[in-house]
């Protein structure tokens, strides 16, 4: 699924901060550019754990809505001040790049065929990656 959420990015100093209110995240970046991917990775971060929790994804605000949560915490430092951005996160897109845990899978062969694979030195559990990418045709 693919969303785009309100982040307020201000300048502070020689940093960028940024507060995505939909999520109560907060974070920085050393320029404009470098502040909207800590945001977008930190959103597909939460993202990721909040499906994995059972948790449905929070629905994007309207950028009001945005700057009336951003003007609620104004305690630290008043990030209503900011630039107003949306950021897209792909959650699915952003699981499978940084998901690369492995999973153990028992698979069935012939004896004759693991016979073969092991005298041919033939790693069988990346033989089986390579089709499965290509029966699925997934790049990664």
């Amino acid at each position: 699924m693919k969303q785009a959420y309100p982040v307020l990015i201000a300048q502070h100093g020689a940093v960028f901060l940024v507060y995505i209110p939909d999520m109560d995240i907060y974070t920085e970046g050393i320029s404009i550019v470098d502040a909207i991917e800590m945001a977008r990775d930190a959103i597909g971060l939460k993202g990721i754990d909040l499906e994995d929790d059972g948790i449905e994804l929070p629905i994007p605000s309207t950028s009001e809505e945005a700057l009336r949560k951003a003007k609620k915490d104004t305690e630290d430092f008043d990030y209503s001040t900011g630039v107003l951005a949306y950021v897209d996160v792909d959650f699915a897109e952003y699981r499978r790049k940084h998901e690369n845990k492995t999973v153990r899978r028992n698979v069935t062969l012939p004896n004759w065929l693991n016979i073969e694979a092991e005298k041919a030195r033939i790693n069988v559990s990346k033989v089986l990656q390579e089709a499965l990418k290509e029966k699925l045709q997934v790049t990664k």
